[in-house]
């Protein structure tokens, strides 16, 4: 399998955790991660949020590949929107994971995507070489 290049969106305030674990598997030879290390997500719809747009397009950009980790609170997270909808107009491939198979779906994502079966290392690499 060529090594591909991620792009995590992830809620920051709740899902952390899961996002760490995918830089864990970073040291995988199949697997290069990106992710937006940044300050705090501002509102999506503050002054400083166009900062922070702007250093996370290139991110997305440089990309092949966009995994959204789908937690409790990322239907409702803006900022999990519109990196989704960044990544689609950008014609990257789309996965997702679920946390929980029960978490609702962003609406962003109701489109082409290749869902993960479950978090853990094997499903989330057989929707990468799927994708």
């Amino acid at each position: 399998m060529t090594r591909k290049k991620v792009f995590i969106s992830f809620d920051g305030d709740n899902d952390l955790h899961y996002k760490d674990l995918l830089v864990a598997w970073d040291q995988n030879a199949e697997f290069n991660f990106y992710v937006y290390n940044g300050p705090p997500m501002e509102a999506i719809d503050s002054i400083q949020a166009a900062e922070i747009k702007a250093l996370i397009r290139p991110k997305i950009a440089a990309v092949t590949h966009f995994l959204c980790i789908v937690g409790k609170e990322s239907s409702r997270n803006p900022w999990t929107e519109w990196e989704i909808n960044r990544a689609s107009a950008q014609k990257k491939k789309l996965i997702a994971v679920k946390i929980e198979k029960d978490y609702e779906t962003p609406p962003a994502l109701n489109q082409d995507v290749v869902w993960a079966a479950s978090f853990d290392f094997n499903a989330i690499k057989a929707a990468l070489e799927a994708a």
